[in-house]
């Protein structure tokens, strides 16, 4: 593949990733596959978890960031009655509980008292930082340290099957979830313990709909096969304001210059807000921010719109 088409790949990729393995070696692997000479995901999902993870090629690396705070859903198996050192099946048992007698309205009215806002204290098993160590390094060696609750929101969570010992539950939420924490506490208010022993993303806004697809699809695909797994980079922002800028402005404000738009873009509150840029022929330009409905300055260009 010759620099300039590698130079030339992007777009977003909803891959189906395999559990077992890595997000970042599932970016990699994609990566290669389309001679991108940059990538990124929206939202790590951990090895023993399925799922959409949305991958973010050359020039689209650009937006990943603001699709990180995006809801999510998951479907997730508890197997109750035992807890791991991890709340995953990748640690050993480390506590046994009976499982009480339970039927699916018992379990639906404690699924209930989980929706809402709520705040989460993150597992020492997590990639999160505490004095520049990740915690799950901290925690193979032994050693666990004091984690600040974290606010969430579960938007909606749904018993799927129940066979004892093992629940599956579907879960709408927020950035910053973690299902394993969150099956946990749903063990515990339902009388014992419990870890996840299956979780797969379904999917992340605002792909709510979007067709994902193997990493062995994408091996065994022709080069303009896979392309046509590309979505356009502005994509996901949709709902984001559009300005479309005549040739002359589209130049400037990707040279970096703010605009003072002529008539003003109405605004009822006033507010600086995000929006897509489109110079001529719809090309997109990259994000800008609009002060007061007028002023505009570039945010995060595309090369491509240059």
């Amino acid at each position: 593949m010759s620099a300039a088409h590698t130079a030339a790949v992007c777009g977003i990729v909803l891959l189906d990733k395999p559990a077992g393995l890595s997000s970042n070696a599932a970016l990699q692997r994609v990566r290669h596959l389309f001679g991108a000479r940059k990538a990124g995901h929206t939202g790590n999902l951990d090895p023993l978890a399925s799922g959409m993870l949305p991958i973010c090629l050359g020039e689209a690396t650009k937006i990943a960031g603001e699709l990180l705070d995006a809801r999510k859903q998951y479907l997730f198996t508890v197997h109750l009655g035992e807890r791991t050192v991890s709340g995953d099946a990748e640690h050993e048992v480390i506590e046994r509980r009976p499982v009480p007698a339970l039927d699916v309205p018992a379990i639906e009215a404690v699924l209930r008292r989980f929706e809402g806002d709520l705040h989460q204290v993150p597992p020492m098993h997590s990639a999160l930082k505490h004095e520049g160590e990740r915690l799950y390094r901290l925690a193979r060696r032994g050693i666990e340290v004091e984690r600040e609750p974290r606010a969430i929101r579960i938007d909606e969570i749904t018993l799927d099957a129940w066979a004892e010992p093992r629940l599956t539950l579907r879960a709408t939420c927020s950035k910053g979830t973690y299902v394993r924490v969150l099956a946990e506490e749903v063990a515990a208010a339902l009388g014992t313990c419990g870890y996840v022993v299956e979780l797969r993303r379904l999917w992340t806004a605002p792909f709510e709909d979007g067709a994902m697809i193997s990493l062995e699809a994408l091996d065994a695909a022709t080069p303009q096969e896979r392309e046509r797994w590309l979505l356009p980079i502005d994509h996901p922002l949709q709902s984001w304001p559009r300005i479309d800028l005549p040739a002359d402005a589209a130049r400037r404000i990707c040279h970096g210059q703010p605009l003072d738009l002529d008539p003003p873009q109405a605004r009822p509150d006033g507010d600086s807000v995000s929006v897509r840029l489109y110079g001529p022929g719809s090309r997109f330009l990259g994000l800008g921010i609009l002060d007061e409905g007028r002023w505009l300055r570039p945010k995060r260009l595309m090369e491509l719109g240059l």
